[in-house]
C-alpha cells in the first residue's frame, strides 16, 4: 500500500513538474517573440551608443525663409513675453502653407521674436518669427539613421507612444528573463555548469564596476 502511494506521489510530482515546465516554456517563447525586435534594436544601439565618439555623424541642415501674411501680424502684437502658445491662426497658416507639424508646447516669446523649438529623434528643428515684420526662418537638422536609432534607445524626444512601448518591451524582457531563470533551475540538476555560468553573469559586471568605474 505504501509502495503504491509512493509511486502515485512520484507520478503526481512528475506531472506537476511537467505542467509548470510547459507553462514556463510557453511564457518564455511568447515573451521572447514580443521582445525579439526590440532586443535586437536595443542591443545594436547599445553598441553604437558605446562607440558614439568613433562613429562620425554628418548632420544635414535644411533652411527655409518666408513671411507671414500681413493680416496675421496682429496676432503677434501685444505684450506677450516668456512662454505662451503660438496663436492658432498663425500656427494653422504655417502648418498648411509650409507643411510642418508644429508642437502644442508653448513657444518662447520676446519683444522682438517668437521662437518655436521642435526637437525630435535623430535631429532638431526650430522656427523663428519676427513679431514686427512677420519674417519667418526655419531650420531642420538631420543627424542620420544611427543618431535616430540611438535617440529611440534613449527615449529622447520620442513622445508618449514610444514611452509606452519601452515600458511594455521592458516588461516582456523581465518575463523572458525570469522564466528563463526558473527553467534553468528546473534543468540545473542535469547541467552542472548552469549556476557557475549564472554566477559569472552576475560577478563579471559587478567586478568591472568596482574595479574600473570611478
Amino acid at each position: 500500500m505504501k509502495t503504491t502511494m509512493a509511486i502515485d506521489g512520484a507520478a503526481g510530482g512528475t506531472q506537476r513538474r511537467a505542467y509548470w515546465l510547459k507553462t514556463l516554456h510557453q511564457w518564455h517563447w511568447i515573451s521572447s517573440a514580443i521582445a525579439l525586435v526590440g532586443m535586437l534594436l536595443f542591443a545594436i544601439t547599445g553598441i553604437t551608443l558605446n562607440h558614439a565618439a568613433q562613429i562620425e555623424a554628418k548632420p544635414t541642415v535644411h533652411t527655409r525663409d518666408g513671411e507671414l501674411p500681413k493680416v496675421l501680424l496682429a496676432a503677434l502684437a501685444g505684450n506677450k513675453d516668456g512662454n505662451a502658445p503660438l496663436p492658432a491662426p498663425v500656427k494653422q497658416w504655417i502648418e498648411r502653407e509650409w507643411r510642418l507639424e508644429l508642437p502644442d508646447t508653448p513657444a518662447e516669446w520676446s519683444a522682438a521674436e517668437v521662437a518655436v523649438s521642435m526637437p525630435r529623434p535623430g535631429g532638431d528643428a526650430w522656427l523663428r518669427i519676427e513679431r514686427a515684420t512677420g519674417a519667418l526662418e526655419y531650420e531642420r537638422t538631420d543627424r542620420g539613421w544611427i543618431s535616430y536609432l540611438n535617440d529611440l534607445h534613449k527615449g529622447r524626444h520620442t513622445g508618449a507612444a514610444w514611452s509606452w512601448f519601452i515600458d511594455a518591451f521592458s516588461l516582456a524582457c523581465i518575463v523572458f528573463t525570469v522564466t528563463g531563470l526558473v527553467i534553468l533551475k528546473m534543468h540545473a540538476a542535469n547541467r552542472r555548469s548552469t549556476w557557475p555560468m549564472v554566477g559569472l553573469g552576475l560577478v563579471l559586471p559587478l567586478l568591472l564596476a568596482i574595479l574600473f568605474i570611478h
